[in-house]
């Protein structure tokens, strides 16, 4: 089975994690997705596949003959998907022989357009696979698990020397707690790279360090017409809070090595009021003054206010994965050396966010991301081609090969 035959497969499987869920996984759709995976993999020869209570799977293909002193290694994707735009079976359409142009995605009003999406140029003459504008794709990341299985599935057919192969497939990627319940132990290998990332031939290693930041405002709610010197509305000291931070330091006008404060959430009323933030930076030191800038206009509010005017809230959700990495940089030369292999100039690019293997890297499982051949993840635009797919196969079995030169 070719892996564009595998994603097509696999989207059929719904399965958004939700951030707001307490259990583990976060939504219990994703084992659907999970036990079919697990009977896969035992079908192609990987006979150890099992899923845990926690819809974690784990396998593991032992040393060809000759190989057994070869570093091992292993793949990594995630079964679960955002949840927005995936209330239903996706309706993927097939766009052979792409011509570069504007696509109208189904009757959605949507449209794929080279203006806002300059690499759909560099698509043109591939085999594209869209939305129809009403759901999300799936590719992010069922892309990933369709081509390691795939390039998996391969070396064991064509009995290409290796050493030995470790697999598993993580829940709740998507809402950042993909790694927390990952058996580094069991999973038993030396490197990892998760295949969770965009252009075929992209290599991550430096991802963004994160934080969680809520506020909570408290205001005096009295009557309008008698509020005068009393009042103290929270929706508004809300707002005045998140002034203080730095306008021109927020998402829409950042890019590549440039962090941002993110307003993900405000809600509230004059008696009370909350928001939610995301904190990022690739440097630790930027990082902890973006999280310092948040305190000191917090102690503004509560000084203009009074005490206890905003509670601010600021958890760590995971660090940039570069500062494991570059211990190991032959995670990252042996990445490069397989695109050569198969005549891919590599892509290398800070992420702009994170992966699972940013937190398995800390957890001492150095875990740097590949690219899938997918665009546009967590939303209708998502789309991805067949030849992308297809050279992310031919990069993880060059990968394979290249750990084994003895």
């Amino acid at each position: 089975m070719n892996p564009t035959q595998r994603l097509l497969k696999y989207i059929n499987f719904l399965t958004p994690s939700d951030e707001n869920s307490s259990t583990v996984p976060s939504s219990d759709c994703q084992f659907a997705l999970a036990e079919a995976l697990v009977e896969e993999m035992k079908q192609i020869g990987i006979e150890d596949a099992k899923v845990d209570d926690k819809c974690y799977v784990y396998g593991h293909i032992p040393a060809s003959e000759g190989c057994e002193n070869v570093t091992p290694i292993g793949f990594i994707a995630h079964v679960d998907t955002v949840a927005d735009f995936c209330d239903r079976v996706p309706n993927p359409i097939t766009h052979e022989n792409y011509d570069g142009e504007a696509v109208v995605l189904g009757e959605s009003g949507l449209v794929l357009d080279p203006k806002t999406f300059p690499h759909l140029e560099n698509l043109k003459g591939r085999t594209l696979i869209t939305t129809d504008g009403t759901t999300i794709l799936g590719a992010d990341d069922k892309a990933g698990i369709a081509e390691i299985l795939t390039a998996l599935e391969e070396i064991i057919a064509e009995g290409t020397p290796h050493g030995s192969i470790s697999v598993a497939f993580t829940p709740d990627e998507e809402i950042g707690t993909g790694a927390h319940n990952f058996d580094v132990t069991r999973f038993n290998a030396k490197y990892a790279y998760t295949l969770d990332g965009d252009v075929e031939g992209g290599i991550e290693y430096e991802t963004f360090n994160a934080a969680m930041a809520k506020a909570k405002f408290h205001g005096e709610n009295v009557h309008p017409g008698s509020a005068k010197g009393i009042m103290i509305n929270a929706a508004l000291v809300a707002m005045e809070f998140n002034e203080l931070l730095p306008t021109a330091e927020r998402p829409e006008y950042t890019e590549n090595y440039e962090g941002f404060n993110h307003l993900i959430q405000i809600s509230g009323s004059v008696g009370e009021a909350l928001t939610t933030y995301i904190i990022r930076d690739h440097d630790a030191a930027k990082f902890e003054a973006r999280q310092d800038g948040m305190r000191l206009a917090a102690k503004h509010i509560n000084e203009k206010y009074g005490e206890g005017s905003v509670e601010l809230d600021i958890r760590l959700q995971y660090r940039n994965m570069a500062e494991i990495i570059k211990d190991y940089p032959e995670t990252v030369e042996k990445a490069k050396a397989a695109c050569a292999a198969v005549g891919i100039e590599p892509t290398i690019k800070p992420v702009r966010g994170g992966t699972d293997g940013s937190q398995l890297s800390f957890m001492g499982l150095p875990c740097p991301n590949l690219g899938t051949g997918g665009y546009a993840f967590h939303g209708p635009y998502e789309h991805i081609t067949v030849e992308g797919m297809n050279t992310a196969v031919k990069i993880i079995k060059a990968l394979i090969t290249e750990y084994a030169r003895c």
